[in-house]
């Protein structure tokens, strides 16, 4: 794992696995059903790191040989907020981890002239200021989406929050960490920049798209 620019809270996963499967997933003749198992094992190589600071509680357990005290999860309070509709590709891999975590949704879409985010749906799972939520979305390009879902989900009350993307540019991650600096911010790949039309480059083109099969 690598930080970015010595912010703590940003954290590069630079796992062999995870960057064999980003490769993938970049290459543009991979087909849809492919690209989603691929965001599926991403997530949940990602998730395995990012929630290594859950708290564990020990019961008591009686194995085949003898009684014993071993540690279990303590509680079931997390949530993952993907951020629609990319985010929801990233679900599934990290309820493999968590089966008992609730899903909330945030609906965010971008203006294609402006790039700005606008929303239009927002559900949380409650109460949402008692768990730890995992927002979701595949790219973090120049941060406007990211930004305006945490900040939805702080003025209900969210505080422990981690936000998860497969792909970030810097200028995303800096407006990010501007924005929301209490915010861990887990990346698999740091690419190089935006263009002028505010998609990564490299990249991996349109997440969405690719995952759902759209144009």
């Amino acid at each position: 794992m690598q930080e970015f620019e010595g912010h703590e809270n940003v954290i590069i996963l630079d796992h062999p696995l995870i960057q064999h499967k980003i490769t993938r997933l970049r290459d543009k003749t991979t087909g849809t059903a492919e690209f989603r198992q691929l965001v599926n094992e991403i997530a949940m190589l990602m998730g395995y790191e990012a929630l290594r600071d859950l708290e564990l509680r020990d019961i008591d357990v009686e194995t085949p040989i003898e009684k014993t005290v071993s540690p279990v999860l303590a509680g079931r309070k997390q949530a993952i907020v993907p951020i629609l509709r990319a985010g929801l590709g990233m679900t599934d891999g990290i309820l493999n981890l968590l089966p008992a975590a609730k899903v909330g949704h945030i609906g965010l879409y971008r203006d294609e002239e402006t790039h700005k985010p606008h929303s239009y749906y927002c559900k949380l799972p409650a109460p949402i200021n008692e768990r730890t939520i995992i927002v979701t979305d595949p790219m973090l390009a120049t941060g406007g989406s990211a930004i305006d879902a945490i900040r939805f989900i702080k003025e209900r009350g969210g505080v422990k929050i981690k936000f998860m993307c497969i792909i970030a540019a810097p200028e995303g991650v800096k407006a990010l960490t501007e924005a929301h600096p209490d915010v861990q911010i887990y990346i698999g790949h740091l690419d190089r920049q935006l263009n002028k039309d505010a998609y990564i480059c490299p990249g991996l083109g349109d997440a969405g798209d690719r995952i759902f099969g759209t144009k």
